[in-house]
């Protein structure tokens, strides 16, 4: 009677022992699992966001300056009401957006959309209503330049539901052994000489991520398209003897600014002198002429006189 109790109490204590690793286990995946729920609630797409009918995420990598230019260029689905109220979550190292608009057509001319943004954690929210089915959005993240390795990883937070994304990576100049992932297909050179990778991913649900990862070499920290630099202007400092003098504004000759316009004038009331004299000479020499004497006797004679008033001689 005794072996049976103690075999029944080995059981129950076996059956106990197995009842409190299975709540173990249970306890273990909830702690794993509440921290992803929790940033599920936390970091879910924004609610009340219209559908797209297409979204075009374009990366350039080290295009004007040592980081990624991100242009997100969205197009509201048919039947979408006007205007539409829009919340679109920027990573937070971007510092915020470079450009907000909106444009009528999906190539028409951009305008500037007014904007709302929230910095919250890992992202900076932004907030804008489109008046228009077309708008785009531009941000800047760095990317670290120190290394000839180099990398950069962009996520759509999945803020809205779009039928049609479409990914457009451009290669930085130089670079090599460039890579995308996901695989983008399609492969072309654009005007700037500069080779772009293209894909269509379909459809994507709200909430949904999309991580986008590059990974490249690249030996020199130069931009694709670097910015044209001012050259400073040279300030010189006078010593204290040019200090003390008065400093004419100097012209392209070293001269100063009053000689030109002075020899300019003399020269003008030197031509103005010449071409007087030269009318008086004229003038002068014209009357001489015009006046005639008698051969005989030399007197002066009436202009159009055939014969001499003093002498009666023939006037030649």
């Amino acid at each position: 009677m005794s072996e049976v109790k103690a075999r029944h109490d080995e059981g129950r204590g076996n059956r106990g022992a197995a009842v409190f690793a299975a709540r173990l286990r249970m306890i273990a995946l909830a702690l794993l699992i509440l921290p992803a729920f929790a940033l599920a609630q936390t970091g879910g797409a924004p609610k009340g966001n219209p559908r797209l009918a297409s979204l075009n995420i374009e990366i350039w990598p080290e295009y004007d300056r040592p980081a990624a230019l991100v242009i997100l260029r969205g197009a509201l689905a048919e039947g979408v009401k006007l205007p539409a109220a829009i919340t679109l979550r920027l990573p937070a190292a971007s510092g915020g957006p470079g450009a907000v608009a909106y444009s009528t057509t999906a190539d028409g001319n951009l305008l500037n959309l007014k904007h709302e943004r929230v910095n919250s954690g890992e992202f900076i929210t932004l907030r804008f209503e489109v008046p228009e089915r077309f708008f785009h959005v531009e941000f800047y993240e760095p990317i670290a330049t120190g290394a000839s390795a180099r990398a950069y990883r962009y996520v759509w937070p999945g803020d809205l539901a779009v039928d049609r994304v479409t990914v457009v990576v451009q290669e930085p100049a130089s670079a090599s052994e460039f890579s995308v992932e996901p695989r983008l297909e399609g492969l072309s050179t654009g005007q700037e000489g500069l080779r772009y990778r293209t894909g269509e991913l379909g459809k994507l649900e709200a909430g949904k991520p999309l991580p986008i990862a590059l990974r490249y070499t690249k030996l020199d920290a130069t931009p694709s398209r670097p910015k044209a630099i001012e050259q400073p202007v040279p300030v010189t400092t006078p010593g204290p003897a040019l200090a003390a003098a008065p400093v004419a504004a100097a012209t392209g000759s070293g001269l100063p600014n009053w000689v030109l316009p002075l020899a300019a004038m003399s020269l003008l009331g030197l031509s103005g002198a010449m071409f007087i004299l030269w009318w008086w000479r004229r003038e002068s020499g014209g009357a001489r002429s015009a006046t005639q004497f008698c051969a005989k006797c030399g007197a002066a004679q009436a202009p159009g006189s055939r014969f001499c008033a003093t002498c009666g001689a023939k006037v030649a």
